[in-house]
């Protein structure tokens, strides 16, 4: 059986979807995967077919609007797909779900699946995105209406989806624990000594709460000398994304400490004390469950996707999308009892063995799509 798998990024397939390719390995099925940036003597690619995988690269702008390119990509796909014949498909992120689903039903891919990682740019509620949005949700109804089963991370994308009628009532649903952590490789270590350092990773975005994060850190850093603030990640090219003159101005005031992108995080995870993630909206944060699974307390918001990974006074705390005042009030609990980390650490990481664990994700997702 030939599993495709198509992907906006390639080095999500790394590190995202790893697992989850090594679980359709493991039935026995012949997996190809689909990505811009694969090109011949590419680093990424040549990891991928290590592992045994069939790599073919397309054209796809991640985050661009030209009709005309991804009309392109919509072609490459079903030519792809002609040529390969697979006998499932399952595209993650927004241009791989709509085009790869929509190339799939084309070509004629008896079984199509779609992952739903989280809802992105074009759904933040903020004004100028209505056009946009209206149109990203026709496609991804017309792509979505032909799957046999759509995956979503959270229960409240599924709602959204169905209650806008991006989903009809007819197409299976499955809500699983976002794209799970493996916690033998992201393995507790202790905390650090000295200052506290709450450590932020994600692509430099405002819907990632990045500007909340720095500005708390701004107040907290005015009038004490316990805290350190560490902020790991990229400038995207969504029009969300953090100016360089900004990140520049937080580190030139010792704001934050950028350690830029990583390709490895458990490091950064290691050296910090609590791990915090005032994001808008998510599919589930991966950062947040690595986190978790390395003995980490959590501060995130209360918002789709991230309310999941904590109980509020059990593994973390919860504060209000867009409060800066919250988030700081909750990163000086942490400062004014010591103790409190590690006792909350302690609890994130049973949570990330009891319901996140990588391997059971997988298995549900197998099983939904009758991979035996």
């Amino acid at each position: 059986m030939r599993f495709m798998m198509i992907a906006s990024f390639a080095e999500s397939l790394t590190g995202f979807r790893a697992p989850l390719i090594a679980a359709l390995q493991a039935k026995g099925l012949d997996v190809h995967v689909v990505a811009p940036g694969l090109s011949a003597a590419n680093a990424v690619r040549e990891r991928l077919e290590a592992q045994g995988l069939t790599v073919h690269d397309v054209d796809m702008h991640r985050t661009g609007t030209n009709p005309v390119a991804d009309l392109r990509t919509l072609l490459q796909l079903y030519r792809l797909m002609r040529r390969i014949q697979p006998d499932c498909a399952m595209g993650y992120t927004i241009k791989p779900v709509i085009y790869g689903t929509l190339a799939a039903w084309l070509a004629g891919v008896p079984r199509r699946f779609a992952l739903i990682t989280g809802l992105g740019y074009a759904f933040q509620q903020e004004s100028g995105r209505g056009g946009m949005r209206a149109l990203v949700q026709c496609m991804y109804a017309a792509a979505l209406a032909r799957v046999q089963m759509v995956f979503f991370q959270n229960p409240d994308d599924r709602d959204l989806f169905r209650q806008r009628g991006i989903l009809a009532t007819h197409t299976p649903a499955c809500v699983v624990n976002g794209s799970g952590v493996d916690v033998s490789s992201f393995a507790v270590a202790p905390l650090p000594v000295g200052n506290a350092r709450f450590l932020l990773i994600a692509r430099l975005l405002g819907d990632k709460g990045v500007r909340e994060f720095a500005e708390a850190a701004r107040r907290i850093r005015a009038r004490r000398t316990d805290a350190t603030f560490v902020l790991v990640g990229w400038i995207d090219s969504n029009p969300d994304a953090i100016a360089q003159e900004e990140l520049d101005g937080w580190v030139r005031d010792g704001v934050v400490e950028y350690l830029g992108k990583l390709s490895d995080v458990r490091p950064a995870i290691a050296q910090s004390t609590v791990y915090v993630l005032p994001s808008y909206r998510e599919g589930t944060p991966r950062t947040v469950l690595e986190a978790m699974a390395m003995g980490r307390a959590v501060i995130t918001t209360d918002a789709p996707g991230c309310r999941e990974t904590v109980v509020d006074g059990d593994n973390g705390f919860l504060v209000p999308v867009k409060s800066v005042d919250a988030l700081e009030a909750a990163m000086l609990r942490f400062l004014d009892d010591p103790g409190l980390a590690n006792r909350m650490g302690r609890r994130a990481r049973e949570v990330a063995e009891e319901k996140y664990d990588v391997h059971k994700v997988n298995a549900v997702m197998l099983s939904e799509m009758d991979i035996r």
